[in-house]
């Protein structure tokens, strides 16, 4: 018995192929499940003004998302440290818009979009080094031995 004839190998078939496994691999972008997935996600987009153009200040910015992660309403800042400048408070600002442009619409998981669906979201942006801690005396804590 003879052996079967295998089909030659379509000329065009190779080209396909070749283009097909060099296409780049689009990865869906990770899911947020928990809150604190949500403040990450946003502080890896948050990029602060250069030192050159504003002075750093804490802000804090209330949003609220709908079930699929875009913004619902304006933003609204409630925080900024009291001795900012107005050209401080300007650029953070305007920083804090850039972030929330940037991120969203952000990937909730069908459960999280569900739970946090027009609920505000306080995020903080934190860019002043905090003042070292200063020990506390507590005479009226120390031991005394009769």
């Amino acid at each position: 018995m003879a052996a079967p004839r295998s089909k030659p190998f379509p000329w065009f078939a190779a080209p396909l192929l070749l283009l097909a496994l060099s296409a780049p691999v689009r990865a869906e972008p990770e899911r947020l499940d928990t809150i604190r997935d949500v403040v990450v996600r946003l502080h890896r987009c948050w990029k602060p003004p250069p030192l050159s153009s504003a002075n750093p200040i804490d802000i804090t910015v209330v949003v609220s998302f709908n079930r699929e992660g875009v913004i619902l309403g304006h933003p609204r800042i409630t925080y900024e440290s009291e001795q900012a400048s107005d050209n401080d408070r300007v650029q953070y600002r305007i920083a804090v818009m850039e972030t929330l442009q940037r991120c969203t619409p952000l990937p909730f998981t069908e459960g999280l979009g569900g739970a946090v669906a027009g609920r505000p979201f306080a995020i903080p942006f934190r860019t002043r080094k905090s003042p070292p801690r200063t020990e506390e005396k507590r005479a009226w804590l120390s031991p005394k031995i009769l």
